[in-house]
């Protein structure tokens, strides 16, 4: 085996499912600036494609609505329950986010 190999095993050994909500909320919030960016208005559309804006705001929620609920399952497991509640509900805002963007973008798809 080589050293990169040993690396993944190392760090799939060391990541708990419980460490998650702090893996979603750090994507969240850069897929939320993505986002952000790429919905701004330019001309007749937005800077990035709608499909793309879809697909990336529908697996944030993804993404966020599992660290809720990864969160709500290990919030007695952990040692600092102030963090994880706090990395719990960012997560649950951000879901919350993607949901509505995602369901305002639909009616703009089926318009155009």
């Amino acid at each position: 085996m080589n050293k990169a190999h040993l690396g993944g095993l190392f760090l799939l050994y060391i990541m708990k499912t419980y460490h998650f909500p702090y893996i979603a909320v750090s994507l969240g919030v850069v897929l939320f600036l993505i986002v952000l960016q790429g919905s701004q208005a330019v001309g007749d559309g937005y800077k990035l494609p709608l499909l793309t804006l879809l697909i990336v705001s529908e697996g944030a929620f993804i993404i966020t609505a599992i660290g809720v609920y990864t969160g709500i399952k290990y919030r007695t497991q952990v040692e600092n329950k102030l963090l994880y509640t706090i990395a719990t509900i960012l997560c649950l805002l951000l879901s919350i986010r993607f949901l509505t963007f995602g369901l305002t973008l639909w009616p703009t798809l089926s318009a155009a």
